[in-house]
């Protein structure tokens, strides 16, 4: 988790909201920005260890929750909304960019990511809605990524959960927009997190990276999550229906 000075957003404090896949990478960030803001962060994961870990950091409440498993997940967001009186911001975090390739994928692995990068986004944000309507207010932001917008090869599981996710907030924001509930999405670039330090993210894959952003800069989970601050607080009231898009241009090459 990198080290960030965030403006503070006054409309942020007291606010309950809810990450999902908060335990690590980008939604450790998240938590941590969030938590500097005096919100009331509740986070979900499967990562019992590092979510408890995060938790007694930032005083966030951890919650375990299978993502793929829709029951628990209303389950966990019900009792949640129910001990807080409402949730009044929602971020759509949670994904696996697993790399795979096409021709071995089966239609079980298929389904998976589906619902490890889309499924969810959807059903939380249903059961999320459902107090904001009451309430009239509230602000949801999915999450997708560059990946879709340059074809990456080696994650067509991948690529195609996240693109579908760009509709979703198409069609979420006029579903939601009557109920005075914001629906934006946030569009990160290759961003340096520790599993993509382990995993894949090479020295000749970080110059590769270097070469095709327009800004020569190592983005961090704390770049996403600076523009989460915004996107979520009452500064961007006006903004719905919008892809914020924090890739150092990458996009464009």
């Amino acid at each position: 988790m990198s080290e960030h000075l965030y403006t503070q957003y006054q409309s942020l404090a007291g606010k309950t909201v809810l990450i999902t896949g908060g335990a690590s990478g980008i939604g450790a960030d998240l938590v941590a920005a969030f938590s500097q803001q005096h919100s009331r962060v509740h986070f979900l994961d499967i990562n019992t260890v590092a979510g408890e870990a995060l938790s007694a950091v930032h005083g966030a409440v951890f919650h375990y929750c299978d993502l793929r498993d829709i029951p628990a997940l209303r389950t966990v967001i019900g009792d949640i909304a129910a001990r807080e009186g409402g949730i009044d911001v929602l971020i759509n975090n949670a994904a696996d960019d697993d790399r795979h390739d096409m021709f071995a994928v089966e239609p079980e692995y298929w389904r998976n990511r589906m619902a490890v990068n889309l499924d969810h986004q959807f059903f939380a944000t249903q059961a999320v809605a459902i107090p904001m309507r009451e309430r009239q207010s509230g602000a949801i932001i999915l999450t997708s990524s560059t990946s879709v917008m340059k074809g990456r090869p080696g994650m067509v599981g991948y690529t195609t959960a996240k693109a579908a996710i760009l509709g979703l907030n198409r069609t979420l924001t006029r579903e939601l927009g009557p109920f005075g509930i914001r629906v934006n999405c946030i569009v990160p670039g290759a961003i340096s997190t520790p599993r993509q330090q382990a995993l894949w993210r090479t020295p000749l894959v970080q110059q590769e990276i270097m070469d095709m952003q327009a800004i020569k800069i190592d983005l961090q989970g704390s770049d996403i999550a600076a523009m989460a601050l915004f996107v979520a607080s009452d500064d961007a009231r006006g903004c719905t229906g919008a892809q914020f898009v924090v890739d150092a241009g990458i996009r464009l090459n």
